[in-house]
């Protein structure tokens, strides 16, 4: 399907700021199963954007601008996308799955998470797509979409004592399973086209992909306790959400931070067709 995408993050400083830094993870790449056929992004004032791939692959901007009060930043396209039952191909992947075994602040599992991560690791034995859909199944069971009482800042563990969180919570908390069971996982972020007609969403979304031996690299949207399909627009990846976050700054002096995001997640028209990415 085509999916039209607009990401538009507006900060207001009261009073202004001397200066603005922000590293951005907005731009997302073509593999089997997503063609980027438009993209751009556009920001307020005079700014100054320079382009490169991170460690992971993903396409960055960091952007700079000088005294400000007010700055929006929109990232808007169309993505072809099809659906490849949550396997993914034709990335350029930089490093062996294995370095997605390394925990990190936000997915550091607690000993109920590494219990529950044994448990069913143990009775899926070798099957570890088996154990992954057991895992996914098993949060979302466990957990309660709720934006309230979590944060970017919030733990794979926290969220799951407090059995609630958004869509990061859901990847952390897979991921920190999927690791304690010994399988390479990675935080995704990206956007969702909604089963429920809801166009306006107020955050981008979050998933997860896990590294199946005689796979490679599959989706996991413990969220919505599917994998990924056509629905799902792939952006950036990470060890979690610090590393993929789609803006992530800093600024120079200035007082009241405020912070406003708007997606709009809508099907467009007929998507075209699209040779497979890998060789």
């Amino acid at each position: 399907m085509r999916l039209r995408i607009t990401h538009t993050t507006t900060y207001r400083y009261e009073p202004a700021a001397t200066g603005v830094i922000q590293v951005l993870r907005m731009t997302p790449g073509s593999h089997d199963g997503q063609y980027v056929a438009e993209w751009q992004i556009d920001v307020s004032g005079d700014t100054r954007l320079d382009m490169h791939y991170d460690a992971f692959g993903n396409v960055t901007h960091v952007l700079t601008m000088g005294p400000t009060a007010d700055l929006t930043i929109t990232a808007e396209g169309l993505i072809d996308t099809t659906d490849t039952g949550g396997v993914l191909k034709g990335t350029d992947e930089r490093f062996p799955p294995q370095l997605f075994l390394r925990s990190s602040e936000l997915t550091e599992p607690a000993a109920p998470i590494v219990a529950l991560a044994r448990q069913l690791r143990a009775d899926a034995g070798d099957d570890v797509i088996g154990f992954l859909h057991a895992l996914m199944m098993r949060i979302n069971e466990h957990m309660t979409f709720d934006d309230d009482p979590t944060h970017s800042g919030t733990t794979a563990a926290e969220a799951f004592t407090l059995k609630r969180g958004v869509c990061q919570d859901y990847a952390h908390v897979f991921i920190a399973g999927a690791r304690a069971g010994g399988v390479p996982a990675r935080f995704v972020s990206g956007h969702f086209l909604r089963a429920d007609g809801v166009v306006r969403q107020a955050a981008g979304h979050a998933w997860a992909e896990a590294h199946v031996p005689s796979l490679g690299w599959v989706g996991f949207d413990p969220a919505n306790a599917i994998c990924t399909t056509d629905a799902h627009a792939r952006v950036a990846i990470g060890l979690d959400y610090l590393g993929a976050a789609p803006v992530r700054g800093t600024r120079y002096g200035g007082g009241l931070e405020t912070l406003s995001v708007t997606v709009d997640v809508d099907q467009a028209g007929p998507s075209r067709q699209f040779q497979s990415q890998s060789q």
